[in-house]
């Protein structure tokens, strides 16, 4: 009976640990392809670059980039850069850039 339940606990591990390798997620780098869509996006419609977009944000709120976003307007026609960044104290930020003319936007402290 002893071995018996030693033969199921190994089994019951190794399914679990097989498990969880198989779950893990791919560690794919996403950055640069999304980068690579922005810009693409960017030409396509006469937009400012992303790389504008942060230096725009940068110079409005100092701090360093998390991520760098284009969304479409939501209730408004347009295009705007989501610029997050932390700050010095380690406060994160919302940055949004008018995509169209670099102009900044809403700065909002993001609490989550």
């Amino acid at each position: 009976m002893s071995t018996l339940i030693r033969t199921h606990a190994r089994l019951f591990i190794i399914s679990v640990l097989l498990g969880l390798a198989i779950s893990q997620p791919a560690f794919a780098d996403d950055d640069e392809d999304d980068v690579q869509k922005m810009e693409e996006k960017a030409k396509a419609f006469s937009l400012i670059s992303h790389e504008e977009a942060k230096t725009k944000a940068l110079a409005a709120k100092p701090g360093v980039v998390k991520e760098v976003e284009l969304e479409r307007r939501k209730f408004s026609a347009g295009w705007d850069y989501e610029v997050e960044i932390v700050d010095a104290n380690g406060a994160e930020w919302e940055v949004y850039v008018d995509a169209k003319t670099g102009k900044v936007g809403t700065i909002n402290r993001d609490w989550f």
